[in-house]
């Protein structure tokens, strides 16, 4: 039996017994996930640079660049295309490339979103990644059916509000799991 439910806009939670590094202990926010396969942005795992690092390799002017900016944690948005900048956001403004996810959620990959960012005319609630995780064709469904992950509706408080080192726990505990109690051999007969 195919495991057929659309995951856009959901989250997908790594199972404590997620071995690939990539993943352990990742919440991923899915962007997109068709027949075709998935995408998504892994949501707590920042890197050791700062919006400030970037603005200053896009060339922007330091004048330009709000304080803030070196406040601002850029993500490590899954393994593949570590070069590409991905801006998960509220909705707020016209990018040359955004895709609106949900009513609440848009992604966006030009650099004028980040570059009003950078100047201080964000949207409200945004997170910005190197990167992305992706599934080829019925990948992301046999790993469902394999108990790598748990899956539910996106939240977005989780998504920008809950601290980076709390979301792996909180997005499971909307879902009523609490992580530290959940065996690795569920759904194993």
């Amino acid at each position: 039996m195919g495991y057929s439910q659309n995951l856009t806009n959901n989250l997908l939670i790594a199972m404590p017994s997620m071995a690939d590094p990539h993943f352990f202990r990742s919440v991923t926010y899915l962007c997109d996930h068709s027949a075709n396969g998935a995408m998504g942005i892994i949501i707590n795992r920042p890197l050791n640079i700062a919006l400030s690092d970037i603005a200053l390799q896009i060339g922007c002017e330091q004048s330009a660049i709000k304080p803030e900016c070196s406040d601002i944690p850029i993500y490590e948005g899954g393994p593949v295309a570590h070069d590409r900048g991905y801006i998960l956001h509220t909705p707020f403004g016209e990018w040359q490339s955004s895709i609106k996810i949900s009513d609440n959620v848009c992604l966006s990959t030009s650099q004028d979103i980040l570059e009003s960012i950078i100047t201080g005319k964000a949207p409200d609630k945004y997170i910005i990644a190197l990167g992305y995780a992706g599934w080829s064709e019925g990948q992301l469904e046999y790993e469902l059916t394999q108990n790598t992950w748990l899956n539910g509706p996106s939240n977005n408080s989780v998504l920008f509000d809950s601290p980076v080192d709390e979301r792996w726990t909180s997005s499971a505990q909307l879902l009523g799991f609490d992580m530290v109690n959940l065996s690795n051999d569920i759904g194993h007969a």
